[in-house]
C-alpha cells in the first residue's frame, strides 16, 4: 500500500507541473498588457506601469515569470492580486464559503441520487423506475442557471422557503437552496449510474449464489449489491468534487454566494492574473489529493482490488 501511495504521488507531480504551466500560460502568455488594462480607458504613468510590472514580474522572460510563480507555491506564496491584496487571504475568505457549499453538494447528491437508483436498479421497468428515468432526463438536459432561477423563484419568492440570495456570512441555512441546484445535475448522473450498476450486479453469479444460500434481502442487497455497484459512482464523485468547487460559478453568481466560484469570475472580468492563476492551481490541487484517496477508497469498496506491484 505505502509503494502504490508512493507511485500515485510521482505520477501527480508531472500533472501537477503540465497543469499549473498551461494555466500560467494561458493567462500570462496571452497579447495584451493587464497592467495597462487595470487604468481602463485612462493614460497611465509610464513610471507607474514600469513599477506594477517589476512588481508582479511582468518584465522578466515568460519562462522565468512561471518558474518565480511555481517557487512561490511550493513557499506557500501565491503572489498578490492587482489590488494589492495577497491571494491567500482572498482564498482564507472565500474558499471555507465554497467549500461548504460544494460538500453541503456532494452529500444531497450522493444521498439521494444512490437511494433512488438502488431502488431504480431493484425495481427496474416499474412505475418508479419509468418516473426516475424521466426525472433525471429533465434534469440533465436543462442548464444549471434554468434550475437556478426556477428555484430561486418557486421556492424564494412563491413559497418563501428559502432566501433568494445569500447573505453575509454565507449561513448553512442560506446555502441548502444553491446547493440542491448545484447537486441536481450530478443527482441524474449518479442515480442512472447507480441504477445501471445496480441491474448489471444483481445478475452476476456471486449474487444468485448469496440468495440460494438463503441469505435474505437485507443482507444481500446492502453487501453484496450496492457495495459491489459504488466503483463507478464513488469514480464519478471524485471528479465531481473538482467540477463543484470550481463550476460553482454560475450558481455562486444567481445567489450571490461570497465563494470562490463568483470570487474567479470577478477577477476574470477584471483581468487579475495571479488571482485567476492562483485559485484554478489550488483547485487543481484538491482535484489531486481527492483522485488519490478515491483510488485507496477502492479497496474497501471490492475487497477484490489489492494494490500490488
Amino acid at each position: 500500500m505505502t509503494g502504490y501511495i508512493f507511485r500515485r504521488i510521482l505520477q501527480a507531480i508531472p500533472v501537477f507541473l503540465g497543469t499549473t504551466f498551461l494555466i500560467y500560460f494561458m493567462v500570462f502568455a496571452m497579447p495584451g498588457d493587464p497592467i495597462v488594462a487595470l487604468f481602463g480607458d485612462k493614460t497611465p504613468n509610464p513610471a507607474v506601469v514600469a513599477q506594477l510590472r517589476a512588481q508582479y514580474h511582468l518584465d522578466q522572460p515568460f519562462i522565468v515569470q512561471y518558474f518565480i510563480y511555481l517557487g512561490g507555491i511550493f513557499r506557500g506564496d501565491f503572489g498578490l492580486s492587482f489590488s494589492g491584496e495577497p491571494v491567500t487571504a482572498i482564498l482564507a475568505r472565500t474558499f471555507p464559503v465554497t467549500a461548504r457549499l460544494a460538500i453541503l453538494a456532494l452529500l444531497f447528491e450522493t444521498f439521494f441520487g444512490i437511494l433512488v437508483g438502488l431502488i431504480s436498479g431493484l425495481r427496474k421497468g416499474k412505475l418508479f423506475d419509468a418516473s426516475s428515468l424521466a426525472v433525471s432526463l429533465i434534469l440533465i438536459s436543462l442548464p444549471i442557471f434554468v434550475i437556478a432561477f426556477v428555484a430561486q423563484y418557486v421556492f424564494g419568492v412563491w413559497l418563501g422557503w428559502a432566501r433568494t440570495t445569500v447573505s453575509s456570512g454565507a449561513p448553512l441555512q442560506d446555502l441548502i437552496l444553491p446547493a440542491l441546484v448545484l447537486a441536481s445535475v450530478s443527482f441524474a448522473q449518479i442515480m442512472r449510474l447507480t441504477r445501471a450498476s445496480v441491474i448489471e450486479t444483481s445478475g452476476l453469479d456471486f449474487v444468485r449464489t448469496a440468495y440460494s444460500k438463503g441469505l435474505s434481502s437485507r443482507r444481500v442487497i446492502p453487501v453484496h449489491i450496492l457495495r459491489n455497484s459504488l466503483i463507478p459512482v464513488v469514480t464519478y464523485l471524485a471528479t465531481d468534487f473538482g467540477v463543484l468547487l470550481v463550476g460553482a460559478t454560475i450558481t455562486e453568481g444567481i445567489f450571490n454566494v461570497p465563494g470562490v466560484g463568483n470570487t474567479l469570475y470577478q477577477a476574470i472580468i477584471r483581468g487579475e492574473g495571479p488571482t485567476v492563476v492562483s485559485f484554478v492551481t489550488v483547485m487543481v490541487l484538491i482535484y489531486l489529493v481527492v483522485n488519490i484517496l478515491v483510488d485507496l477508497f477502492y479497496g474497501l469498496l471490492d475487497p477484490r482490488i489489492r494494490y500490488v506491484k
